[in-house]
Parts: C-alpha cells; sequence; structure tokens
C-alpha cells in the first residue's frame, strides 16, 4: 500500500547535489488543436470518470484513494485525502460539461459528498489529511495531519462547485468561509507552513518556500479570502538567492519591487531556455494549479509563460535521453508510489527513473495539443489504456506497467480535458467566486526574467 505522501514536503534549506544540463535541442510546441482529437479525449474522459462512478462509495461520495490491479484480482485502498475529495468534484463538474452524466446526476453525487464533509472532523475549519471512505472517520493510523497544500485543493474544489450549481453555494461557501489558513502562516517569514501534526501538536518546521510549486494554489485562495495579506505572494521564492549554493543551477535575474516587497526574479536555463524551476522538476507542480487559475489567460509574462516553457522542456529532456515518450510527475509505481520528474528542471530535482505518467500528457494539453496527441499514441503503444482511461504510470525502457489508478492522477486527468474542450471552463467557475477573482491583479503584474 502507497504510505508515501501524495505532496512531498518543500525543505528551502535543503543541500543537494548540483545537476549538469546540456545544450538546446527542442522547438516550441505546436498550440494548434490537432483536428478529430476532441472524441478522443471525450472517449478517453469517460473511462476516465467510469473510476469516479465505481470506486466512490454511494453513502459518503467519497472516492478510494488508488485501485490496483494485480495478480490476485483487485486492491482497493478504501481512504481519502482532501485533494482526492477536491478531484472528485471537480471531475464530476467536468464530466457533466462534456456530457459523461447529467446535471442531476452531478448534483446528487455532489450533494452526498458535501453532506459528508459537513460532518468530517476537521481542524480550524480545515481537513485532515486522511480519511475512511466507508464512514468519513479519521484514518488515524496514518497520522493527524493538516496540509496546506491538500485543503488548498479542497478549497478549490469546493468552490468550483459552488459556482457551477448555485444550488450548492450555500454548503460550499460556508465550508470554504470556515476553512482558516491564517493558523498554517507565518508572518515573520511571509510564508506558509507545510503543516500541522495535530498528535503533537505543532506546525512543520520547513515553510513551503518555493513559488512554482502546487501549494501555490492554497497560497492564491488563502489571499482571496483575506486569511493571509497580499504580500504574501512576493514574499515566496521564484528561485532561490544565488548565494544558495547547493541547489541545482546558479540562477541568474535581477530584483524587482512588487507592492513594496523586493522579489529576486531569477531564472535556470536548459537546452538554451530561460525557465522558473519547481521543486523537483515536475509536471504537476509547474501545471495542475493551472487547472484553476488563471494562469495561462492572466500570468501571459509569468506563470503562464513559464507553464509553456516546462511543457517544452520535459519534451526536450525526454527526447534527449532517448526515451519513446514524455511526461515526469509523482505516480504509482509497481509496487508503491515515488516522485519523477525532468531532474533539470528543479531546484533540487527528482530522478527520471525512466518513468512517464499519464497525467503529465493531460496537464500539457493547453500548452502542446499536437505533442500531447502524439504522446497519448505512445502511451497506448506501452499498453496503458485500460477500463479506468490510462494506468498511472509506465517505464519506458522496461516496458513495465504500474497497473494502478489514483484519484489524483484521474481528477487531474479529467480537469485537463474539460478545460481543453470547454474553453477554460473549470478555471471560469473558480474565477467567477469572489475568492478567485480578488488576487487576479498579482497575476498580471509580474514580469518573470525568462522573456
Amino acid at each position: 500500500m502507497r504510505k508515501v505522501k501524495i505532496f512531498s514536503m518543500i525543505l528551502t534549506f535543503c543541500l543537494m547535489a548540483n545537476v549538469t544540463l546540456t545544450p538546446m535541442v527542442s522547438a516550441a510546441p505546436d498550440a494548434k488543436k490537432p483536428p478529430g482529437f476532441n472524441s478522443e479525449l471525450k472517449a478517453i474522459a469517460a473511462k476516465t470518470y467510469k473510476y469516479f462512478q465505481d470506486y466512490t462509495d454511494p453513502k459518503t461520495g467519497m472516492t478510494y484513494d488508488e485501485v490496483r490491479t494485480t495478480d490476485k484480482g483487485t486492491e482497493e485502498a478504501k481512504r481519502t485525502s482532501p485533494t482526492n475529495i477536491a478531484m472528485y468534484m471537480m471531475s464530476t463538474v467536468s464530466a457533466q460539461q462534456m456530457g459523461i452524466i447529467t446535471k442531476k446526476e452531478a448534483v446528487s453525487r455532489l450533494q452526498t459528498t458535501l453532506n459528508t464533509l459537513e460532518k468530517l472532523d476537521k481542524w480550524n475549519g480545515l481537513f485532515y489529511n486522511w480519511y475512511n471512505t466507508d464512514d468519513g472517520s479519521l484514518k488515524k493510523d496514518w497520522g493527524q495531519f493538516i496540509s496546506q497544500v491538500d485543503n488548498g485543493w479542497m478549497s478549490a474544489g469546493l468552490i468550483v462547485v459552488g459556482q457551477a450549481y448555485k444550488e450548492l453555494n450555500g454548503q460550499t461557501s460556508k465550508l470554504v468561509n470556515n476553512m482558516n489558513y491564517a493558523t498554517l502562516y507565518d508572518p515573520e517569514v511571509g510564508q506558509f507552513r507545510g503543516g500541522y501534526d495535530v498528535a503533537k501538536g505543532a506546525l512543520t518546521e520547513h515553510h513551503y518556500g518555493a513559488f512554482y510549486t502546487e501549494p501555490r494554489v492554497a497560497s492564491y485562495i488563502a489571499i482571496g479570502k483575506g486569511d493571509v495579506p497580499q504580500d504574501h505572494w512576493w514574499k515566496m521564492f521564484r528561485t532561490m538567492p544565488a548565494e544558495y549554493d547547493w541547489q541545482s543551477q546558479v540562477p541568474e535575474g535581477k530584483n524587482v519591487n512588487y507592492d513594496g516587497v523586493n522579489v529576486f526574479e531569477g531564472h535556470y536555463t536548459y537546452q538554451g531556455k530561460k525557465f522558473v524551476p519547481s521543486w523537483g522538476g515536475s509536471m504537476f507542480e509547474a501545471l495542475m494549479p493551472g487547472m484553476v487559475i488563471k494562469e495561462k489567460e492572466l500570468g501571459k509574462k509569468a506563470l503562464g509563460l513559464n507553464n509553456e516553457r516546462h511543457v517544452q522542456l520535459q519534451i526536450a529532456y525526454a527526447k534527449e535521453k532517448g526515451y519513446r515518450a514524455w511526461g515526469f510527475s509523482p505516480s504509482a509505481t509497481p509496487s508503491g508510489y515515488s516522485e519523477f520528474a525532468a531532474t533539470p528542471l528543479g531546484t533540487s530535482g527528482y530522478k527520471d527513473g525512466a518513468t512517464v505518467t499519464a497525467h503529465a500528457t493531460f496537464l500539457a494539453l493547453e500548452y502542446a495539443p499536437q505533442d500531447a496527441r502524439k504522446n497519448i499514441e505512445a502511451l497506448k503503444s506501452f499498453n496503458m489504456l485500460s477500463n479506468y482511461g490510462f494506468y498511472d504510470s509506465v517505464n519506458v525502457e522496461t516496458g513495465e506497467l504500474a497497473k494502478a489508478y489514483l484519484a489524483l492522477d484521474q481528477g487531474m486527468i479529467m480537469v485537463s480535458i474539460a478545460n481543453y474542450l470547454k474553453d477554460g471552463v473549470i478555471r471560469d467557475y473558480f474565477h467567477k467566486d469572489p475568492i478567485g477573482k480578488k488576487p487576479e491583479a498579482l497575476l498580471k503584474k509580474e514580469v518573470f526574467s525568462i522573456q
């Protein structure tokens, strides 16, 4: 059973080996939509959503964390996290938008989930990291932890549901308003702690210091709610300061003042292209927040541009390595779960393990649809397509499959397809809410040093 947390703790002061980089080869992906692709994507989405239909408890509306196919049969992990719940909620909205289910079914399913969420044990309105799916009780043998990033996704899912279905807005708004992010914030540093260990009665020692990672969703929401000050956005590191000689590259860039805060707009370079690194170099750190935040539309000189750059460089990295497919991101392995990445794209890059995961391709859809379509065919050639969409990962050197489906990864696939087919529909719902709309100026005003 997987006992590795889905989201890695970002340790700001961690000594890591340098990564050797290589000269340029890659061209920008073609952003034009391939003809005939839409129907193929909708068919994949229908298979993918069947996972949520078959492995969500009908009494609680909570989706199983993962399901594995083994020689002995099917192994069902009947636990769930705030992120998994959010992925189910947004996948249900996505399924209805694509015509896979009716609005009546969507609202009925989501109503069940919301009724359960109201009853779950919480800490300052924030959700614990693991619950049992059959009755919503805490999964105490996995510890009692309050995760900043997982709660960020829960808030995002609730906001989307509340805007998609106004009849549910009262419930979703109350749940989100009660989620007090200030309890995880360190005002002296201007950054979030990773979370709170309830059993120890203490916040984690580390901060989420790196900006270009998936915790920026919770940061954006906390600012939108007014739980933390707006200047928090500027107090995260775009790259670590140049004097931090443990990072994988010495960044170049300049200091820029935003709203009275001095920000080092640093960048790395790989294959001749400038980019702001994520922590590990993985696709979901880079692109997962853009499922709900209008980074592509509003952050054209910062986050949106950098997202495109990460897609280009993930593709270039796989080409350089001679791999038949691309898309590196934490995912299931045949025996568990591990972190994978295009190593040079990280501040402290994860290994690539010759392992690619399907969700990385779908996250890249809106930035490189032609390349994504080709990569989907490459993944199919590894026999990854199965009953519930794509198996979670494959080793592109050995062909060994991780015959697992993860609620997190299935959700990323569903939402990414819906955003691609329906012109950013999930982002539109998120930004209709005042919480999603309020911080938009932060996205527009920043200019990364990667132009």
